[in-house]
């Protein structure tokens, strides 16, 4: 949970006060007053006005804005300013810059420059981080830590290769166990020194494929090289985390996370964190249920607790191919979409835009104009009153879901980094699919880590589970026996941990708890489609839907077959089954189907199991979730077209929040527009 200081939705961003010129400063101070800032994260790229040199700091300007923004009742999420080293870093101290992964080594520039084994720079990123803490650990503005920012990238210098081996010994032990896990014999790449090893890049085994993907000879050293790089950028956090609460024992730790990264995995830095925060940046076209799944990601990654929306952009972005403005209205919605699944905070990036580089055209509240006579500003404001007027309602409310969809890194790297058998395989657009189908349906889901704890959800969905974790499956199968409901999909079970194929027969060690045998997988081209055929006709559904993309040609072993294929020399094999294992019963789908058809079939297992829409009904563009606390379950929805929708709220009512009005029955929500409604007993 994050400081109580502010019993209130935290409302601010971040603000780079050293950018700028002190008498802009009280401008900006009255105008965060206007819109309602009550909180301002500090510092996240002054480490070269804190530390102009090796043994100088000087944090005279943050000592002034620390007490100005104080005195004016905003409170400080304040950062240890380490996402981007100094040049005189870099020009005394080469080791700091990354090598590329085509062997180039940096020169100063960017961010995320640094190297994370570099010796200079762990030591004087906690360094900062002490001085930091010694300085502010008794200032009142202090309301959490914000540890570098936004960690990601990959280095391949020498630095990372000794410290690859190093990590290698401590996972493996000897290396003739790292041969055996990464197979080696093929091609003859027997190692037989540590110091054969080197970091997997286009100088060694890796090169950029088909559509920019990363390529590899060998998955298990790439595999292994993702998960070290993950374990080194968070060892780096790690240092700074331990350095600050040190000195501050109380106060919260976080770093900004950034929804599906690929390159972190974040079940494991979550465990580091006090607080989990994110950084959201939709495109206009972005669908509104992608944004939603990483939301309840981002949640699930500390097992519900509520999280910060450390950034969004009041307006429109700069980094991205077409920049567009957010329409009226829907930065209001956003924030609160955010709200609704499970922030505790809503926050800018950022409160006033820069004069210059590349972020001068990323949005903010304050605009280049400098005042508060602007539609942005304006709808900051009311967005900030409405804040102050929910106080602490909804602060630590959780979210409550019987249906779970599980995601794991180390399953993505594998899948994305396999040889075959297609390209167009991509792991969160097919989880997505999946969970837009809850979505559509008005469904609450959590988005959890493979060692999740089951037992508490009634239908639990693992799409290309590609790797079998040690224990998982059995965890699974009890889960399964227990009475719960399990889905998985074509390309699973198919590798262990090591990216090893289990050998016996696909799916793997999922075989006996799915009941089928998968002999074959074929990979259709983009023109190439074939249709799932149902046997018997289920009320609303269409006897048959296209599918694609991959096809296993299984083979039941004890499964119920539900639908078959109907083209190609497979026409007529099980492309649906479902397994009876103890009091539940586990599902495998054979073939990528249209969304279509998990529209239509999901919501009717849900149904079969007592799972329930959050509302009777509501039109494509609507958006519902609850927040439960103390007993009082709060109902968000939000719609999200530009014109009104009718919802049916069924035999709940309640009155929202924000209008004070009584709702109830049919109801029409305005265009971007949304309810918090406080639902009655």
């Amino acid at each position: 949970m994050i400081n109580t200081q502010k019993p209130k939705i935290w409302y601010g961003g971040d603000y780079n006060p050293d950018q700028w010129e002190k008498p802009i400063w009280d401008e900006d101070l009255r105008m965060f007053k206007l819109a309602g800032i009550d909180v301002a994260t500090l510092n996240v790229f002054a480490w070269a006005n804190n530390q102009p040199d090796e043994d100088t700091y000087e944090f005279g300007w943050l000592d002034e804005m620390m007490d100005k923004l104080h005195a004016d009742g905003v409170g400080v999420c304040l950062a240890t300013s380490t996402a981007a080293h100094p040049a005189w870093m870099a020009r005394k101290y080469p080791d700091v810059l990354r090598v590329d992964f085509d062997g180039r080594k940096r020169k100063f520039g960017g961010r995320h420059n640094s190297c994370p084994n570099s010796p200079t720079y762990r030591e004087y990123s906690v360094k900062m981080a002490e001085k930091l803490a010694e300085r502010y650990k008794n200032h009142p503005a202090l309301l959490i830590w914000h540890v570098s920012n936004e960690y990601g990238g990959y280095c391949y210098c020498d630095n990372c290769a000794a410290a690859f081996r190093t990590w290698l010994q401590e996972r493996y032990g000897s290396i003739d166990v790292v041969n055996k896990v990464w197979n080696t014999s093929f091609w003859g790449h027997t190692f037989y020194d540590w110091d054969d090893i080197v970091p997997p890049s286009s100088l060694s085994e890796e090169w950029r494929g088909w559509n920019g993907r990363t390529a590899t000879n060998f998955q298990g050293i790439s595999l292994d090289y993702c998960r070290f790089q993950s374990d080194s950028l968070l060892d780096c956090y790690k240092l700074e985390y331990d350095a600050l609460k040190k000195q501050t024992p109380d106060i919260p730790i976080t770093t900004n996370l950034m929804g599906a990264y690929k390159e972190l995995d974040y079940h494991k830095w979550a465990k580091h964190l006090d607080v989990v925060s994110w950084d959201n940046y939709p495109s206009l076209d972005t669908p509104y249920s992608y944004t939603a799944m990483m939301h309840d990601l981002m949640r699930g990654l500390k097992g519900g607790q509520p999280f910060m929306l450390m950034e969004q952009t009041p307006s429109q972005q700069n980094w991205q191919p077409y920049n567009s403005l957010k329409r009226p209205g829907v930065m209001r919605l956003w924030s609160y979409q955010a709200v609704a699944r499970g922030a505790d905070t809503v926050m800018f990036f950022q409160l006033r835009r820069s004069v210059g580089a590349c972020e001068k055209y990323h949005g903010a509240v304050i605009e280049h104009v400098g005042h508060e006579n602007t539609r942005v500003f304006q709808e900051c404001a009311d967005l900030g009153s409405e804040l102050y007027k929910l106080g602490d309602s909804l602060l630590d409310a959780r979210v409550k879901a019987k249906v779970a969809i599980l995601f794991d890194w180390d399953n993505w790297w594998a899948v994305e980094l396999s040889s075959g058998p297609t390209i167009a395989l991509k792991y969160v657009e097919e989880l997505h699919k999946y969970y837009s189908a809850f979505y559509q349906a008005n469904i609450a889901v959590d988005v959890v880590g493979v060692d999740a704890e089951l037992s508490g959800y009634d239908f639990v969905l693992a799409p290309v589970m590609y790797m079998v974790k040690p224990g998982v499956a059995e965890r699974i199968e009890r889960y399964v026996e227990n009475g719960g409901t399990f889905l998985t999909t074509y390309f699973s079970g198919i590798v262990d941990e090591n990216d090893r194929v289990t050998l016996g027969g696909y799916p793997g060690e999922l075989r006996k708890l799915l009941g089928i045998w998968s002999e074959e997988i074929d990979a259709l081209l983009p023109t190439q489609s074939n249709r799932i055929m149902l046997k018997s006709s289920i009320d609303g559904l269409e006897q048959s839907y296209n599918c694609g993309m991959l096809c296993d040609l299984i083979h039941s072993e004890g499964a119920e077959v539900i639908a078959e294929y109907g083209e190609d020399f497979y026409k007529g094999m099980p492309a649906l089954t479902v397994n009876k294992f103890g009091a539940g019963e586990a599902w495998y789908v054979a073939t990528s189907p249209d969304v279509t058809f998990l529209q239509d079939w999901l919501p009717k297992l849900c149904a079969a199991r007592g799972i329930e829409p959050l509302v009777t009904s509501a039109p494509d563009g609507v958006e519902t979730t609850l927040r439960e606390k103390d007993g009082v379950s709060y109902l968000f929805v939000l719609n999200h077209n530009p014109g009104a929708s009718v919802v049916s709220l069924g035999q709940q009512s309640g009155v929202d929040l924000l209008s004070d009005k009584q709702l109830s029955g049919n109801v029409e929500l305005a265009g971007r527009d949304l309810w918090i409604i406080k639902l009655e007993a």
